[in-house]
């Protein structure tokens, strides 16, 4: 395992010189495998020095080994150690700030009662008015009920909304939109739809997160029908959304077209199902999903769930059966959204000539970066410590800013194939590489080629007929 930014501890020490040296220090805790990132003076008195020592380690039992190890050097005492994530999620990572000043009773009175109440009249004659002088404009409800949350599955609503809040910063910090976490104490498909129709009326958007399959598929698809507001699971088409981005750039390299490649998808619940249906979106024609039993089939449907039984008729039109380690032979792209370790390098190297893999399963990929890349031309995972990361923050906060600023209703596949496209283009000819097929998750580029692309593709949709005239001061 490789050290992480997710496991950064911070060391007090208190360092008695004339026993121990800052250099035996050093390469003490180096021998541990972790990374140093710093190592500062707090305090020094004659030979007697106090020193904050910051280390990325692999995981906790890192952290505790690396404890040890100074403890267990003469004149060296870990007085303290901090966890660095630990201390970021301190009291939440987000909160509520005013945009408006209260500086006396005249701003009060305009913000609050009595004036709020002209606005309230208006917003009650023309209730689309709420888009407009409310914070509906700009704000998204991320919901979830915490029952597949990351790699750590069903850990319930509190342990959950660590993540939300999460998602809420990148929202505002990519593009711009506030969003509110809402985890609900309930797995009832019914009790979830209804609550997030009794919530809709103060946002603009939805945004379902971390909901298992296949309940996630039938929450999304009646919410759409049910509200008129854009909704959104991102775990479904966020992440179908980057892949077929990264997709594209991909097979530029390689000089393949997507209606001649075969393309093998690991995992066919919620992110693998969007995959799916995006990639016959852009072109593709020959794509076999596979689960834990093997290849879908169209002439193999008995007992499947609706939603599986429809993927199965859409795909694998040379009606392929079998494991995933018999079906990957001669592919041309792999794509994991399943588990980590199912394939090895001699798997890969099955696969045809200029192959294309994409392990996205965390923090364990499918088959191991390394050993993928000996044999396939381009590879990409989910995680940050490798090349071509596929990050759902590519897309989802420059997709709602223009979804928000369309005021549209609803999002179709082709705005998010629009979407995928427009991620793809950020990254010119000149700069694609093997190891640079997908944008960085800090290329300010990204979130406004997002938004402009989405507002382009929504014209023709219907909108929230917002009154123009008169809109200001009517009451």
């Amino acid at each position: 395992m490789h050290t992480s930014p997710s496991y950064t501890a911070s060391y007090r020490l208190e360092v008695d010189e004339s026993q121990t040296s800052i250099a035996a220090i050093i390469d003490a805790v180096s021998e541990t495998g972790a990374e140093i990132k710093g190592l500062d003076v707090a305090d020094s008195d004659r030979g007697n020095m106090v020193l904050d020592l910051t280390c990325n380690m692999r995981d906790s039992a890192h952290r505790r080994q690396v404890r040890d190890v100074l403890d267990s050097l003469a004149g060296v005492t870990a007085s303290s150690v901090a966890d660095q994530t630990f201390l970021s999620h301190i009291g939440g990572k987000i909160e509520v700030a005013s945009k408006v000043p209260l500086r006396n009773r005249d701003d009060l009175s305009r913000a609050y009662t009595p004036g709020v109440a002209r606005v309230c009249t208006a917003i009650h004659d023309s209730p689309q008015k709420a888009h407009l002088l409310t914070m509906k404009a700009n704000s998204v409800a991320v919901v979830s009920d915490g029952t597949a949350v990351l790699g750590l599955g069903d850990i319930g609503p509190e342990a959950a909304l660590p993540v939300m809040e999460g998602k809420a910063v990148l929202f505002k910090e990519f593009g711009g939109v506030d969003a509110w976490p809402v985890v609900l104490d309930t797995k009832d498909t019914e009790e979830i739809i209804a609550i997030v129709k009794a919530i809709a009326p103060a946002y603009g958007g939805i945004n379902l997160e971390d909901i298992s399959a296949p309940r996630c598929f039938e929450i999304e698809e009646r919410l759409r029908a049910e509200l008129d507001i854009p909704v959104f699971h991102d775990d479904q088409h966020g992440t179908a959304i980057v892949v077929l981005a990264a997709l594209i750039n991909a097979l530029k390299l390689v000089n393949k077209k997507i209606e001649d490649v075969r393309i093998v998808v690991s995992g066919v619940g919620a992110a693998g199902n969007a995959i799916i249906r995006l990639l016959l979106a852009q072109g593709a024609k020959d794509i076999v999903g596979y689960g834990r039993t093997g290849a879908l089939a169209g002439d193999d449907t008995e007992g499947m769930h609706p939603s599986r039984k429809a993927l199965a008729e859409a795909t694998n039109p040379r009606l392929v059966h079998g494991s995933l380690k018999e079906g990957i032979e001669g592919a041309d792209v792999f794509i994991g959204v399943s588990q980590g370790n199912i394939l090895t390098g001699d798997d890969i190297a099955k696969m045809a000539p200029n192959a294309i893999v994409f392990a996205l399963a965390n923090p364990t990929p499918e088959v191991d970066p390394l050993a993928a890349g000996e044999h396939a031309a381009i590879v990409a995972t989910g995680r940050s410590d490798f090349p071509n990361q596929i990050n759902n923050v590519l897309a989802f906060p420059g997709l709602f800013r223009g979804l928000l600023d369309a005021k549209v209703k609803e999002i179709t596949t082709e705005v998010l194939r629009v979407a995928a496209n427009a991620i793809a283009e950020v990254i010119t000819e000149d700069e694609l590489s093997p190891s640079y097929i997908i944008p960085g998750v800090f290329d300010e580029r990204v979130s406004p080629s997002v938004s402009r692309a989405v507002r382009r593709a929504v014209r023709d949709l219907p909108t929230i007929d917002i009154p123009v005239q008169e809109h200001l001061g009517t009451r």
